[in-house]
């Protein structure tokens, strides 16, 4: 195992620690709680897809997974323990709407990409926190949310405006 798979095992144990010596503190405690324990079992894989954002002059290539039924949605990213800089899981809509995403049993930090239709970023939730049941999103409509690791809208300057390009919304190369 390299020192970084070591490192972020060592996150989600810190924080699975942390989850339990804050139950006893509480309700304010209440919501960074995991619902389940962490059960890699359980996380879903889904087949991916080419995804590029277009920001400042740059394009940036992303390998997505495609989350476009309600149950693959409903699970996102729940039970992992990473997801590696160039990846993230894009949850495509139906139709646009307003949006809302939460946490629940998802152990790592994450940047909420929030769509329009037309591809453009209405919104960035930037470094969103595990197992929280806050609501996340903006008041605007949605086609679509692309999760990535959290720190990475920051870390390529991606922000509302630019445009977001993958086959599902119709606007891939």
């Amino acid at each position: 195992m390299n020192m970084l798979g070591l490192s972020r095992r060592l996150m989600v144990v810190c924080a699975l620690l942390m989850g339990l010596v804050t139950a006893s503190c509480g309700s304010e405690a209440q919501g960074i709680r995991p619902f389940e324990p962490f059960n890699p079992a359980k996380a879903q894989s889904l087949p991916t897809s080419p995804l590029s954002i277009q920001s400042g002059g740059n394009t940036h290539a992303f390998t997505v997974e495609l989350a476009d039924t309600q149950p693959e949605r409903d699970i996102g990213l729940m039970h992992r323990d990473h997801l590696d800089a160039d990846k993230g899981m894009l949850f495509v809509f139906e139709r646009t709407q307003i949006e809302r995403f939460w946490m629940r049993n998802t152990f790592i930090p994450l940047d909420m990409i929030f769509i329009r239709a037309n591809g453009t970023i209405a919104d960035i939730a930037e470094n969103t926190t595990p197992h929280s049941e806050a609501p996340v999103g903006p008041n605007d409509l949605v086609r679509a949310v692309l999760e990535v690791p959290a720190g990475t809208a920051k870390r390529l300057g991606i922000k509302n405006g630019d445009v977001v390009l993958h086959a599902a919304l119709g606007n891939a190369p």
